[in-house]
């Protein structure tokens, strides 16, 4: 029963001894089984008094409750009765089943404000609100391989429950203390030529994509999903189309490539506090999977659609707005996320590929320009190379790999440099040359860089279903430079 708002509630401790979370331990030295100790968990849980108040208004999404001021934080998570029976006599008993999931995103003197994780339809005044303290955390296991899930830990693939894993971890958690990481790790080969060529990726890399939209970011999020000699992949879609879950699921991964990967979905039409723990629960089974000794590929598409949930909710926390309506804790939120991949402690580590949704195709807006000082490298996707056909549509001058330097050997390293010099000089002369005024022989560095430039593009083009090539990139591009020739600086 939902205790009276001014009434301070204790768990019931008649049935014997009650840990701080009101669950009931079992005695010293004693030995269950696995199944009886959930019982006991789930029995404690029904018998624990429910700390509550009441609905006092909603507006929009927000929603303010009174009688909760000392008893819960930010953070902290409460269910709302929906609209009940109005012909009852008497308040019935509380369900939490039919309740609504709300989150704690701010207070004042006048209540709590709460933001729901469902449309919230039925929500009346002076509905019931009672807090629930099982949910921040989660269990995740490697069994969860194969499996899709929404942001609240429910599977939705029809597989049956999840098994919970030997540890649980907080959702909204904190990365590893900076001195405990181990350094990054190997070249991780992602299976896209134009990324392992001039935008290599060590693992336990954080690197983002930056595109705008329709030029090709998830696609290219695809590819390396199905190309990549990564241990395990999670794939957190926050704020996506729903067709693309099909996609992923049956053409881009297939069964081999699902049977390694946990899915992460959140949908664009869903609520922005389903939006943003999608990303959240998303690193959070990244990082028991890494605590295992895998090499685990997080994918996250998109960070925008994450920030833009941020955006929605601390502009409903009461938060004023700053630089493109963006107020100041949404930018804040952005390191929180991604500092907790890289590698960890020991043999495991979390190789990051983020999407970047760029608006206008204005590489420098703000949360482009904040995630891009966040992570360890970048690739941008050029519309105008898109409308070209050329795909993935990967700007290769101006994309960057922090990591690069350690990634070649010798002789990489000098066939990288020689076709990054000859791509930026037919950059720099490629309008003189296609309007017929410039002279063969003038410039022979710039007749290298004309005949180089086809046999590049065949080599960096490469469609979502083509077969992997026995020819490694690296000595592909060497045969397309010997065939040019050598410097001539």
């Amino acid at each position: 029963m939902l205790q009276p708002e001014n009434e301070v509630c204790v768990p019931d401790t008649r049935l014997g001894c009650v840990d701080g979370a009101g669950t009931r331990a079992a005695p010293p030295g004693s030995f269950e089984p696995r199944h009886l100790a959930t019982l006991r968990v789930e029995l404690a849980r029904a018998m624990r008094p429910r700390l509550g108040g009441t609905v006092e208004s909603c507006a929009g999404a927000l929603v303010r409750a009174r009688g909760l001021l000392g008893r819960v934080g930010i953070g902290d998570l409460c269910r709302i009765e929906p609209h009940g029976d109005p012909t009852a006599t008497s308040l019935p008993p509380f369900e939490a089943e039919r309740a609504i999931l709300a989150e704690v995103v701010g207070f004042d003197a006048d209540g709590v404000r709460l933001l729901p994780y469902e449309e919230p339809t039925g929500i009346g005044y002076r509905a019931r609100v009672a807090v629930d303290p099982d949910l921040p955390v989660l269990a995740p296991d490697r069994s969860w391989l194969g499996r899709v899930l929404d942001p609240l830990g429910r599977p939705l693939d029809g597989g049956g429950p999840l098994a919970p894993g030997p540890r649980s971890c907080p959702v909204m958690g904190r990365a590893l203390p900076a001195q405990h990481r181990a350094l990054l790790g190997p070249r991780l080969a992602l299976g896209v030529r134009a990324l392992d060529l001039f935008t290599p990726c060590r693992e336990g890399q954080r690197l983002g994509i930056f595109a705008g939209s329709g030029v090709g970011k998830s696609t290219l999020l695809a590819m390396i999903a199905r190309r990549t000699s990564a241990d395990a992949l999670v794939i957190g879609l926050v704020g996506e189309r729903g067709r693309e879950l099909g996609e992923l699921l049956e053409h881009t991964l297939g069964p081999v490539g699902r049977a390694r990967s946990v899915v992460v979905v959140a949908t664009s039409d869903q609520p922005a506090m389903m939006r943003r723990r999608a990303a959240y629960v998303a690193m959070t089974i990244a990082e028991a999977l890494r605590e295992e000794g895998l090499s685990v590929l997080l994918l996250l598409d998109s960070v925008t659609r994450f920030a833009m949930a941020l955006r929605e909710i601390y502009l409903a926390a009461g938060e004023p707005p700053t630089s493109k309506g963006y107020p100041p804790s949404a930018f804040a939120e952005l390191p929180r996320l991604l500092e907790r991949a890289g590698p960890g402690t020991g043999r495991g580590s979390i190789t990051a590929l983020v999407s970047v949704l760029v608006e206008g195709d204005d590489t420098n807006d703000p949360i482009a320009d904040t995630v891009r000082g966040i992570l360890d490298g970048h690739v941008v996707l050029d519309r105008k190379i898109a409308e070209q056909g050329r795909f993935p549509a990967i700007d290769i001058l101006r994309s960057v790999s922090r990591a690069a330097p350690a990634c070649y050997a010798p002789e990489e390293r000098a066939s990288v440099a020689r076709a990054r010099a000859l791509m930026a000089r037919w950059a720099e002369m490629a309008e003189l040359v296609q309007l017929g005024a410039y002279r063969g022989g003038s410039d022979p560095e710039l007749d290298a860089a004309i005949r180089l430039r086809p046999a590049l593009e065949r080599l960096l083009a490469q469609a979502p279903d083509d077969p992997v090539s026995e020819e490694s990139p690296f000595a592909a591009l060497g045969r397309i430079l010997d065939e040019v020739g050598p410097s001539t600086t």
